[in-house]
């Protein structure tokens, strides 16, 4: 048992997955926070461009 342990607490190949795994969450964090930042920015922006279109194209048509 002793062995296993020692040769557990050696073992470095999971650490990788561990890094990109802490780092995808992070990036992930980011994303969020950025979202929520400008979420009334980027509605605006498309609201805008979707009225630009439509009425470039002489208005709605239904």
């Amino acid at each position: 048992m002793r062995k296993f342990i020692s040769w557990f607490v050696r073992d470095e190949r999971g650490v990788s997955a561990m890094e990109y795994a802490v780092l995808a969450g992070i990036v992930a964090v980011a994303l969020g926070a950025v979202a929520t930042t400008f979420n009334s920015s980027v509605s605006t922006m498309f609201s805008t461009m979707f009225n630009s279109i439509t009425t470039a194209q002489g208005g709605t048509k239904g």
